[in-house]
């Protein structure tokens, strides 16, 4: 992975720049799947307590000019500053970035209710189990294009390495295994 594409957003008063991010990061999402490609990583620089206005899409040059062959950002476009495919730079370090799922969520507990999996007496405290388990990571709010629903993707940032390591990234461009460059 030796060539980033960095994305600037530019929310104003119309779009906040939550929910810019997280239109930006549903196409991306998109295109992404369009592609069918495992290559592609991305990564939020200035991450802190909140993902950042910047994003960086990582590849090979090859790669990366097929994601930016299409107008993928559409009407977005114009809240977005984007680089042309640029060389990482040297000595950087790297890390995976990941989804992190949360195993007990309001919308489980409704299955189960629904279904009849659980008594009575034990939803109380699987709630309360479910707000001792709270998350508190960076997430992207995400609109599904089948029904409409929006679903968070909690982001998980792992340690920094001095190697990076090989691997596939899915249709969000996160990876358990695989690291992209940090800088």
């Amino acid at each position: 992975m030796e060539h980033f594409i960095e994305i600037k957003i530019k929310p104003d008063a119309e779009m906040r720049e939550n929910v810019l991010l997280n239109k930006v990061y549903t196409k991306f999402h998109k295109r992404l799947c369009d592609l069918k490609s495992s290559g592609i990583g991305i990564s939020f620089p200035e991450y802190s307590l909140k993902l950042g206005k910047n994003i960086r899409v990582h590849g090979d040059e090859q790669r990366l000019q097929d994601f930016q062959s299409l107008n993928w950002l559409g009407g977005l476009k114009g809240y977005c500053d984007t680089s042309e495919i640029k060389t990482i730079p040297e000595n950087v370090v790297h890390r995976t970035i990941s989804r992190k799922q949360v195993n007990m969520t309001s919308s489980k507990l409704r299955r189960l209710i629904k279904r009849g999996s659980i008594e009575h007496n034990e939803i109380k405290r699987y709630k309360a189990e479910m707000f001792k388990k709270g998350i508190d990571n960076p997430f992207i709010e995400l609109e599904s294009s089948s029904n409409g629903n929006m679903h968070r993707r909690y982001i998980q940032f792992g340690e920094f390495k001095k190697v990076p390591a090989a691997g596939q990234f899915d249709c969000f461009g996160l990876s358990n295994t695989a690291t992209v460059p940090w800088f």
